[in-house]
């Protein structure tokens, strides 16, 4: 089996690169990134080591070479939160949605069986009331959450139109720590501040609803998305990946990372306006239809792996939120260096430089393992 794989270079990807070579370890395995974030190593060894192959390349560029020969695209390339959709709206749209539309016809067209595509349970927007299910209406409310519905809408059509299956993982908000760990993510960030200043500040009045999910049930999910057998009758499958017991409100994942990190302080601003961005998520389809790939690991559990995983880089940085581990940022400095142009690609200048190994299409062999 022939699995590509992009942005593997990313904090998703690290581990659902490592994840997915243990699971199939005869797999070959295809990175494509453009290794925007490639320097944000969080841990010692590189992930792209699993790898068979890293391709070095924008998913906005042609593609076609390399997913030649493959049976599995695993689609997780995109700008990847809502203050970078904020800064780089048609950017967002460009990658999130254009590119990954474009890229499925490809498979299509070179008659690859399954795609399975990174969506997010934030197209749900503001949901009060019921949590959401599958079948409910969408409500989008950032440039992200619009790509992904854009990007469900063209893959669906594409499915409907070719023999391709088409698996749309609705995911909940990540957490966790990986090979290049984020901290603009709300639990990993409140188990950063607890860590480097001992409290936790909640911008909101702390009601807002999200899911997460960890890592790690996040990479069990595509593995089970690549395996699962496909029903004759079904082209695109859209399912919310989660866990109904990880719904939860923000002030108690505040709360829950207190109780591991003794002696942090919680502040929640009372006064502030609603957050529009609250729903909870049924996960229903996903328990039934996937009974051997449910999440496994706890809201304790992914603290805990947050916390010691940090204290593995010996993190103390009050300051953290202007550092390399906000995305944000990193995009921030390559513009303010002139590593890349305003549509976020590589410029010339740096084409061959350390700090952009994207080389506009550099193949790297790696010592899978």
């Amino acid at each position: 089996m022939k699995i590509i794989i992009t942005g593997n270079m990313g904090y998703v990807g690290s581990s659902v690169v490592s994840h997915l070579r243990g699971a199939l370890p005869d797999a070959t395995i295809v990175g494509v990134d453009s290794a925007l974030f490639g320097h944000c190593l969080t841990q010692y060894m590189t992930p792209e080591r699993k790898l068979d192959v890293q391709v070095f390349r924008d998913v906005r560029d042609p593609i076609e070479d390399v997913l030649s020969g493959a049976d599995v695209v695993v689609h997780l390339a995109a700008i990847s939160n809502d203050p970078m959709g904020l800064r780089f709206g048609d950017v967002t749209k460009e990658v999130n949605q254009s590119a990954s539309i474009r890229i499925a016809e490809l498979a299509a067209r070179n008659e690859i069986k399954r795609f399975v595509f990174a969506s997010s349970c934030s197209i749900y927007g503001f949901a009060d009331g019921a949590a959401r299910s599958e079948g409910d209406a969408l409500n989008p409310l950032t440039a992200y959450a619009q790509s992904k519905v854009g990007a469900e809408v063209g893959l669906h059509q594409i499915a409907v139109d070719s023999e391709m299956h088409v698996c749309a993982l609705r995911f909940a908000t990540a957490c966790g720590f990986s090979g290049r760990t984020r901290l603009d993510l709300v639990l990993n960030d409140f188990v950063a501040s607890a860590l480097s200043t001992g409290r936790i500040s909640v911008l909101s009045d702390g009601t807002p609803w999200r899911p997460l999910i960890h890592l790690n049930d996040m990479a069990r999910a595509i593995e089970w998305a690549i395996v699962r057998p496909l029903p004759a009758n079904e082209c695109f499958l859209p399912v919310n990946v989660g866990s109904d017991e990880w719904n939860y409100q923000v002030a108690d994942l505040a709360a829950a990372v207190r109780s591991h990190i003794p002696g942090t302080t919680i502040e929640i601003n009372k006064d502030a306006q609603p957050d529009k961005r609250s729903y909870r998520v049924d996960f229903s389809r996903y328990k039934s239809i996937a009974p051997n790939h449910q999440p496994r690991v706890s809201l304790g559990e992914a603290i805990r792996d947050i916390r010691d995983g940090l204290l593995s880089m010996n993190f103390k940085d009050a300051e953290y939120r202007q550092s390399n581990l906000i995305r944000f940022n990193v995009l921030d400095e390559h513009l303010r260096s002139g590593r890349i142009h305003s549509d976020l690609r590589w410029s010339a200048i740096d084409r061959y430089s350390e700090k952009s190994p994207s080389k506009f299409g550099v193949v790297l062999r790696t010592s899978a393992g």
